[in-house]
């Protein structure tokens, strides 16, 4: 029969804490990183705007909370959205809210209802459409 000399023993349980650990610290990193993207996303209010207001040209904006971002490109002429690109979108499970940029193109209003289950994609998309439209102006 071996004797065990408590070496082994010792050395496994350090192993297993600092496993452990690990395992708590990421799951802490987690919960403050989705506490963070929650509240990005909650904390979103878009603001009605007159497409007739804005000028001409070819507008850049971008969103991001975390887990969703969104890039667009947005271009105006005379008083109308002719077009949004969707430059980048990337998203959880919200790939259905891509077609939101449709929406407000053949609606010529903003901001427009979400899209169902996709809800927080849609408001980053709408998000970087207003951030463009009220500041990203790149060129007539």
């Amino acid at each position: 029969m071996r004797k065990n000399d408590g070496i082994g023993l010792g050395w496994h349980q350090i192993l297993v804490t600092a496993i452990i650990l690990c395992i708590i610290a990421g799951l802490a990193i987690y919960g403050i990183d989705f506490f963070n993207y929650k509240s990005k996303i909650s904390s979103i209010q878009l603001h009605e705007i007159a497409f007739s207001d804005i000028a001409d040209g070819q507008y850049l904006g971008e969103y991001d909370a975390g887990y969703i971002y969104a890039k667009v490109q947005v271009n105006v002429e005379n008083g109308s959205v002719q077009n949004i690109i969707l430059l980048e979108h990337k998203n959880e499970r919200g790939k259905a809210a891509e077609q939101i940029v449709s929406t407000i193109v053949d609606t010529q209003t903003f901001p427009v209802d979400a899209v169902s289950s996709a809800t927080n994609s849609s408001l980053v998309i709408q998000k970087a459409v207003e951030n463009a439209l009220e500041g990203g102006h790149i060129n007539e």
